[in-house]
């Protein structure tokens, strides 16, 4: 059974940097390069909906980005360890509008952009950019 958790999150200055890891364990310890998996990370900010921010997944057998929200486009970026047990979010130049909880998210399968399909989330973890 998949599990993830969030950490790394935290109180910075606009314009500052901050990575966040996702934890996943449940991935059986053979054939991780032929079971497709897919991790996202997802923003809850504060009176807006759960938005899908970037996602990545090994369809195909490679390593797959997809951004899926415009207002972090060139700033932040998904990338993950070799064993594919830790999934990072590095975030730049972050805004005050980035404030939110920090959610990342699996499935079994390719990245999707909804929600709906995520069976699997973590606690959240709390991003507040401030000056």
């Amino acid at each position: 059974q998949l599990q993830v958790r969030e950490s790394g999150g935290g109180l910075v200055q606009p314009g500052e940097s901050l990575r966040l890891s996702c934890t996943v364990s449940g991935l059986p310890d053979s054939g991780r390069d032929t079971i497709v998996a897919a991790v996202a990370w997802f923003r809850h900010a504060p009176g807006r909906y759960r938005e899908a921010l970037l996602c990545i997944d090994n369809m195909g057998g490679g390593t797959t980005n997809y951004q899926y929200a415009d207002s972090v486009k060139n700033r932040f970026t998904i990338s993950r360890t070799n064993d594919k047990t830790t999934v990072f979010l590095q975030m730049n130049s972050l805004k005050a509008e980035d404030t939110g909880i920090y959610y990342c998210a699996t499935r079994w399968g390719n990245c999707q952009k909804s929600r709906t399909l995520f069976r699997t989330w973590g606690q959240g973890t709390q991003v507040s950019v401030s000056s």
